[in-house]
């Protein structure tokens, strides 16, 4: 951590949301609200924060998507990213780093530039692996294209971690996998040869990170799970698929969507810390200026931040002890069933925004947040709760206990703005309350 000068950057994510469909009350509920509840209320408190965020363009559900439509793979991006954008302005939600990979050479630049010189260093090994194979459809199973059960609880997964308990879920590790592109089991095998991470060799710093970081019950619980494991993943950086950066060397080759991920957030960091940063070194400098990164997110993304993001910054050289914690949340469900973007079961925000006071609906969503338990959205329960609250900052009398359990609740080490909304929602009210409904000035304003 800085020491000999002024406070350096804390550094808050939320993960890109996939253009491949718009954003449901779900998303809205889950990370990317509470992550700009938590830069407000810090930067309230006169912290400096970067607040990023951006689209996951590359995830190869885009263009499953786009083929299921039948419509080009930009237009689908666009129009999603449009409605994303669209909802994340009007409900308040800021951010003063946005990434849009496919409209940023860049960014795609330096991704591929970062993993060539850490395989040309030998830091990240070329190695061969086996994965499942569909013997109709080219490529190989992996992400969109690949469906089965977890190994661990049993549950339906697709190709990359399981939506229930986090595990990490590629093709070789699902029960039954299936082509998601045709229907066929995935009964062939296909060796595949380069780059990857061996978290194994991390499990010293995974030890030492995990056990500074602020971890909530649920990813503490897969952390040990990892750590009692015979032997940590190893993870495979590239893919012979059809979407997505193209790889230095290797032919054919796409880097993986979470290595381009990870690498993206080195480079982008190190950017708006030293814009002049050029290579991947001047990069790992730059964040010297970082005194912590906290992260936002549902648990069926842990497994990235909590194990591969970590092990991608120490093979870079950058300091584990940026690593502050992250603040995870469980299933939104309605009407107690699982938001579902392929079901249709679901509210989405553009429309909800149309309609409803967006202060509302922030106040609403940060009092039902499903953390550290899983909640249920129901119209008589958003009419009820809403109808009785005055969300106009600067109103009644604040009872001071209150509002100090309100501004404990919002900081990022104990962060709840569920206490946070039942101590300012109460019929009193400061300017603390602009943090929960969005008035004032967002990031990236």
């Amino acid at each position: 951590m800085p020491t000999d000068r002024e406070p350096g950057t804390t550094v808050v994510l939320s993960p890109p949301p996939t253009p491949n469909g718009p954003l449901h009350l779900g998303h809205l509920a889950g990370p990317y609200l509470a992550a700009d509840i938590a830069v407000r209320a810090a930067r309230r408190r006169g912290e400096r924060v970067f607040a990023l965020c951006g689209l996951d363009d590359h995830q190869n559900y885009v263009l499953a998507k786009a083929r299921q439509e039948g419509t080009g793979v930009r237009e689908l991006r666009d129009r999603y990213a449009g409605l994303i954008r669209g909802v994340f302005d009007r409900v308040g939600v800021g951010h003063d780093g946005f990434t849009e990979p496919l409209d940023d050479a860049g960014y795609r630049s330096a991704v591929a530039g970062f993993l060539g010189e850490l395989v040309a260093a030998g830091t990240l090994p070329v190695e061969e692996w086996r994965t499942p194979v569909c013997a109709n459809c080219p490529g190989i199973a992996h992400h969109a294209y690949v469906s089965g059960r977890c190994a661990h609880c049993d549950g339906p997964s697709g190709g990359g971690t399981c939506e229930g308990c986090g595990s990490y879920t590629p093709a070789a590790a699902l029960v039954d996998p299936r082509c998601t592109r045709c229907g066929s089991p995935a009964t062939g095998t296909r060796t595949v040869t380069g780059p990857v991470i061996r978290l194994e060799e991390y499990r010293w710093v995974l030890q030492n990170v995990w056990y500074r970081a602020a971890l909530p019950p649920r990813a503490r619980e897969l952390a040990w799970r990892l750590l009692l494991s015979d032997e940590l993943p190893t993870v495979p950086l590239s893919y012979p698929t059809d979407w997505g950066i193209e790889t230095d060397g290797f032919p054919g080759q796409r880097i993986d969507v979470w290595a381009e991920m990870g690498l993206g957030y080195l480079h982008t960091i190190g950017r708006r810390l030293e814009p002049g940063a050029t290579g991947l070194a001047e990069h790992v400098k730059a964040w010297d200026g970082v005194d912590s990164v906290w992260t936002f997110l549902g648990l069926d993304n842990a497994f990235y931040y909590l194990a591969l993001f970590p092990a991608l910054f120490a093979a870079a050289g950058v300091p584990q002890s940026v690593h502050g914690g992250l603040v995870v949340n469980e299933f939104y469900r309605l009407d107690g069933a699982k938001f579902s973007t392929s079901r249709g079961h679901a509210v989405w925000a553009h429309e909800l925004l149309e309609q409803e006071d967006p202060r509302a609906v922030r106040a609403f969503l940060s009092w039902d947040r499903p953390a550290p338990h899983a909640t249920n959205f129901t119209w008589e329960r958003y009419r009820a709760a809403t109808a009785g609250w005055n969300l106009t900052a600067g109103s009644g009398s604040p009872d001071p206990a209150e509002l100090a359990r309100a501004e404990q609740a919002l900081t990022l080490e104990t962060f709840d703005s569920a206490l946070a909304a039942r101590c300012l929602l109460g019929g009193t009210a400061d300017g603390l309350l602009d943090v929960l409904t969005g008035g004032g000035t967002a990031a990236g304003a």
